[in-house]
């Protein structure tokens, strides 16, 4: 393959993997007006046109579909050979794609961030907030992060929190109108705000667990969101129970007393958060920093600074 034809390649798997072209073209240090020849040229060279373009979005068409599937494994293999030669340390550079809950985002990625930009400033974090259950190696990421229950095969998975307290919360407004259950049988006379996964479109069911009993609930309501910028204000406003991780907003108001926790004792919890890459990967030492610098190791005999 002649220089020119791999750049050509690796620029077309970078549009579809972006879904656009500026975020593309930030991606490769090129200009738009460039980025755009260079599509155009492989276009000519192949006889085919390969992406669909809107002022809007971008898309491969269906021979373009079949082409990344096909090459994008082979560029990342070859990414990786080339990361690999240079040796364990090389240093931290380039861009790093992590795909993560809005959860850990906040509770992890966040109050971290302005120390790992400082100190890997040869580092672009480019962090994709997704709820749904994304192929991160398919989509081009590097790492992501979920719970732990929810990792896909072949991957590598690092311990980033201790296990999380699932809870059953409303409003205190809302459980005067209409009491406090007290079992999961309960919940049939309450409104439940439910939760739709993002990526199956399926709404999450209610696990309990007590003294080694367990179910499943499956609740109806007027809200069912896929986001908790929905589920926590529409408890907040007294539409029902929801059932969720302890994110900050919902500690935040039980804290404050604008929201109350129901059935505990049958509240179970789940598998931490977990970093996730590709077994089958040469770990580039960009990742390799980000993974210390989320569990704190980049502090070791210094004072914590994080912020």
């Amino acid at each position: 393959m002649r220089g020119a034809e791999y750049a050509e390649l690796k620029a077309f798997v970078a549009v579809v993997e972006r879904g656009s072209f500026a975020r593309a073209a930030d991606q490769l240090d090129l200009s738009r007006s460039a980025l755009s020849q260079v599509i155009r040229q492989l276009e000519s060279r192949l006889g085919v046109r390969l992406l669909n373009r809107t002022t809007r979005s971008v898309s491969p068409t269906e021979p373009g579909h079949r082409l990344h599937e096909r090459i994008a494994p082979m560029l990342r293999e070859m990414d990786d050979a080339v990361a690999q030669a240079a040796g364990s340390g090389a240093r931290a550079a380039g861009t790093l794609r992590v795909n993560t809950l809005g959860m850990a985002a906040s509770k992890v990625i966040a109050p971290r961030l302005g120390r790992f930009v400082r100190a890997h400033p040869e580092v672009v974090l480019d962090i994709v907030i997704d709820d749904g259950l994304s192929d991160i190696a398919a989509a081009g990421f590097d790492a992501g992060i979920r719970v732990g229950g929810r990792l896909q095969k072949d991957m590598v998975a690092v311990r980033l929190t201790p296990d999380i307290p699932l809870l059953a919360v409303a409003s205190p407004d809302y459980l005067k109108r209409h009491g406090e259950p007290k079992t999961p049988g309960d919940l049939d006379r309450h409104a439940c705000i439910n939760w739709r996964f993002p990526g199956s479109g399926k709404i999450a069911g209610w696990a309990f667990r007590k003294k080694g009993k367990s179910m499943e609930f499956f609740g109806e309501g007027q809200v069912i969101a896929n986001h908790q910028d929905i589920i926590v204000p529409a408890v907040l406003q007294g539409l029902g129970i929801t059932y969720a991780y302890n994110d900050d907003g919902i500690a935040a108001a039980l804290r404050e007393g604008r929201l109350k926790r129901v059935l505990a004792d049958w509240s179970p919890t789940v598998p931490g958060l977990y970093l996730y890459y590709s077994s089958r990967r040469y770990m580039l030492p960009a990742l390799r920093a980000f993974i210390d610098c989320m569990l704190d190791r980049d502090l070791e005999g210094t004072a914590n600074t994080t912020g």
